[in-house]
């Protein structure tokens, strides 16, 4: 997580449903999830979320976000 001039880089993970509904998440913060119609919709919400997690934990105290990988597992 980079911080400068009072502001933050956070990830954001984002995923699309079987209806076509974007899920987006920042793993920096426990339970911190939106979705929308389009990733516009859900940026633009889970921008709100996150704005609502920095109001009750400072940001020296978030996780840190190490990255993201893909396993390959067996589908029976």
């Amino acid at each position: 997580m980079k911080v400068t001039n009072q502001q933050t880089h956070l990830p954001i993970l984002i995923e699309q449903d079987e209806d076509g509904i974007y899920i987006v998440s920042c793993p920096s913060f426990q339970g911190c999830h939106s979705y929308g119609k389009t990733i516009d919709e859900a940026m633009a919400n889970i921008r709100e979320v996150i704005e609502i997690c920095l109001e009750e934990k400072p940001v020296t105290e978030l996780n840190r976000f190490i990255g993201f990988r893909e396993l390959e597992v067996k589908v029976a």
